[in-house]
């Protein structure tokens, strides 16, 4: 677990503000982990700007989701519970049943005006929101598509994290104007989805040689062996891979003559630029592809550098985005939406950064089920609130219970989250939970990844179970039923899979019963086929 170095209170004044309704801001990138932000971790980047948030709110330092993947992280975010309750489990087979609760639907129901801007992700029509306007499946990132509520598709010229703070800002700006009958301000909740940091990592252009003179560190489990950890073997989402990470479309070195599983869809995105922003785009990757392609790299020295690559225009997408999140934190303060409005930042949840010689997500290991989360409370909020760091269990179930309180809207029962206002506040609850559950099923899919179940505690152990299906079957694959579970005090890395091992008896029988606590309180179908005794 991560351990805090400060927590601590400010007094605002109350009676004046305290008819206020309050504003939101949530802001989701896709796939940006802790690793690359350095209010959390310095060793690679700095994002000045995302940091702001921490300084003036708090850090989340043990900050979870609930299921390691795109459209199920959004579906459990506005639904407020997890992936088998909220029905959208998967991207490969999932449909989000539009019809259900969900927390947008009980804000407007609130009085809320409701926006969604960016990624959805969910394949059906967006509900719950009075405006939208969101790009379709993973986007692009040049000359991007947006779909409007009408229906209608048009491609608009620019680079999209610009275009989506753009987009922002000028909802925002109409949003300040609307005024109840009454003539007070009509409150609002605003969601900017960001593709990025998602994968092709393609840059602005302006920002192509960034970083080409940093040699990023290498992870001290670069080269896992994976020892003891069956699953973790059988995956592909290996750097070293040229079928998990192919030389053009992740790498950028296109050759011709050579062509990737994903040449055309790398041709196809790149394409997207006018004959002009091709040429510099060109004019930059041929270079390093053609003295690549002279140097013969083989073995080890690949693998360093595809990582080298890799992390390099991760970088890159990453120093535009929190410069537009500069952009946008300074058109709150200018205008004086700071004064009511809660500013979320967080990801749709983390990624491997060469841990364990990978990329991707989707396993329980903590590069991946940790998230950035970082807020900002109103600067004129009407009690106390906290700063620095708040060490408590959240899991991004609980943001739909938080927007819900915040608004003095009543909570639904059957949210799995809680509300985190109270932890806002300075307080600290005593029955506070002390440990998260995870359920990840996206099998057989990219990636290769198995199913898998698990809990993670307040005291650093955590305890998963891959499990296996008929999908095994029907593929020829191995069948995987293991178990592992890790001390993270001792071993944060998760390398050293301690079940089964003498001495740890105890410990399991724990982390068994809370498993099992766990499933029942949240009344997840796998206790029935796979049960804990």
């Amino acid at each position: 677990m991560k351990k805090s170095f400060l927590t601590f209170a400010v007094a605002l004044p109350c009676a004046a503000f305290a008819q206020v309704r309050y504003n939101v801001l949530y802001i989701m990138t896709d796939d940006h982990t802790a690793q690359m932000m350095s209010c959390y971790d310095r060793t690679h980047v700095s994002t000045p700007n995302l940091d702001r948030i921490a300084q003036d709110g708090v850090r989340f330092v043990n900050s979870y989701v609930a299921n390691s993947l795109s459209g199920p992280s959004r579906a459990c975010m506005i639904t407020g519970k997890h992936s088998h309750a909220n029905g959208f489990t998967n991207n490969e087979h999932g449909i989000f049943d539009g019809s259900q609760q969900t927390m947008p639907k009980l804000l407007q129901a609130a009085g809320y005006s409701t926006a969604l801007i960016g990624k959805w992700h969910l394949v059906s029509t967006p509900t719950g929101f009075d405006h939208y306007e969101i790009i379709p499946g993973q986007g692009e990132y040049y000359n991007p598509t947006f779909i409007t509520m009408d229906g209608n598709t048009h491609v608009e010229k620019g680079y999209l994290t610009n275009l989506l703070t753009d987009k922002a800002i000028a909802w925002l700006e109409d949003a300040r104007q609307a005024r109840n009958d009454d003539g007070t301000q009509r409150p609002f909740a605003l969601f900017l989805h960001e593709k990025a940091c998602h994968r092709d990592w393609l840059p602005e252009l302006k920002y192509l040689r960034e970083y080409e003179d940093v040699t990023f560190k290498l992870p001290h489990d670069f080269d896992d062996s994976y020892e003891g950890r069956e699953a973790a073997a059988d995956q592909e989402m290996n750097i070293a891979s040229d079928h998990d990470m192919t030389m053009d479309y992740d790498v950028k070195m296109f050759d011709p003559q050579h062509p990737t599983r994903l040449t055309d869809s790398y041709l196809a995105y790149i394409g997207r630029l006018d004959s002009r922003d091709r040429a510099i785009y060109d004019a930059f990757y041929d270079s390093l592809a053609i003295d690549f392609r002279s140097r013969h790299l083989t073995g080890r020295a690949l693998k360093e550098f595809k990582y080298q690559r890799f992390m390099r225009d991760y970088a890159k997408v990453l120093k535009t985005f929190d410069d537009n999140m500069g952009r946008l934190l300074d058109y709150l303060d200018r205008t004086g939406l700071s004064e009511n409005t809660l500013v979320v930042y967080t990801s749709d949840q983390g990624f491997y950064m060469g841990e364990h010689g990978w990329f991707d997500k989707r396993f329980m290991y903590e590069e991946s089920f940790n998230t950035p989360l970082v807020m900002r409370m109103p600067t004129k909020y009407h009690k106390p609130v906290a700063h620095g760091d708040i060490t408590e269990m959240v899991q991004n179930i609980d943001y739909a219970p938080t927007f819900l309180d915040l608004a003095g809207a009543p909570i639904p029962a059957d949210m799995h989250g809680r509300s985190l206002l109270p932890l806002l506040e300075g307080q600290h609850p005593k029955d506070w939970r002390k440990a998260v559950y995870y359920h990840y099923y996206e099998y057989p899919a990219e990636h290769k990844v198995r199913r898998h179940y698990g809990i993670a505690t307040a005291d650093g152990w955590k305890l998963m179970h891959f499990y296996p299906t008929e999908a095994e079957d029907n593929l020829g694959e191995k069948k995987i039923d293991a178990w592992e579970m890790y001390n993270l005090n001792a071993d944060p890395g998760e390398t050293h899979n301690l079940y089964g091992q003498p001495g740890t008896e105890k410990q399991l029988r724990r982390l068994r019963k809370e498993l099992k606590q766990l499933q029942q309180q949240y009344a997840d179908p796998i206790l029935q086929t796979y049960p804990i005794k």
